[in-house]
């Protein structure tokens, strides 16, 4: 599958609003149908009614987002780039994933306009998609080890935009570090929490992350939704070692 082939078939409403904007802005140097005119981008907001959301249209976005931060500490690092590599070889299979770092690559290029990006994500994306892409950014930002302020910052500046609440920021960003408070934190709930407590919380995010919530992204995306939820599993199960129940 060439490349013009690629991103005809793979995008819904991506291809509407700002993100199509900023598609035709590069596409005319790497696609070979848009240059000649076959593929077409709406740049105008187009896109009142949602459709639902097509694993290219949450590819788009991921790598539109990912763009933004890994440039969130002013440099661009080699394992973060490694890393997008590595998960789109591994969701798509290496033709797609080549297809997929050549626009990554191009995004990279540009400035994106954060707010308007975030604000078409949020209308036309579900939400358990929508936690799956802050689930990605953080792996992106971990990737070199170490999770900076800077992207810290740029996670939530997104996380907001694209309407995550600030528990379920907090919950997918304590996925990606170790503290004696991180299970209480991915169940959002507090260190006071009754048993009672804990396991409603735990019923009701092993529902909100679980794998089925994204299973119309198609198979390729079901590895990061099981992430999620096997660490649901785990900060239960270290509570009830802990509080003994």
């Amino acid at each position: 599958m060439n490349f013009s082939k690629w991103i005809g078939a793979a995008i819904g409403w991506s291809f509407g609003g700002p993100i199509g904007a900023i598609l035709g802005m590069i596409l005319g140097s790497v696609v070979d149908g848009f240059s000649k005119g076959t593929i077409k981008v709406d740049s105008q907001q187009t896109y009142q009614k949602a459709r639902r959301t097509q694993s290219g249209d949450f590819e788009v976005s991921l790598l539109i987002l990912a763009s933004i931060v890994i440039k969130a500490d002013g440099k661009q690092n080699q394992k973060e780039l490694d890393f997008v590599r590595q998960q789109f070889v591994g969701m798509y299979g290496k033709d797609r994933a080549n297809h997929a770092f050549k626009l990554f690559k191009e995004l990279n290029k540009q400035e994106i306009p954060v707010r308007q990006v975030c604000l078409q994500i949020r209308q036309m994306m579900d939400h358990p998609s929508r936690l799956q892409l802050l689930h990605f950014l953080f792996g992106i930002a971990k990737a070199d080890g170490i999770i900076v302020e800077s992207e810290v910052k740029s996670i939530e500046t997104i996380a907001n935009y694209i309407g995550i609440s600030h528990r379920d920021f907090e919950s997918i960003k304590a996925m990606f570090y170790n503290s004696s408070d991180n299970a209480y934190k991915i169940l959002e709930i507090t260190k006071e929490a009754t048993v009672t407590e804990i396991k409603g919380a735990y019923r009701k995010m092993a529902k909100k992350y679980h794998p089925d919530k994204v299973i119309h992204l198609g198979k390729e995306h079901q590895q990061g939704a099981e992430e999620k939820f096997r660490q649901v599993q785990e900060a239960y199960e270290q509570l009830q070692k802990e509080r003994g129940f």
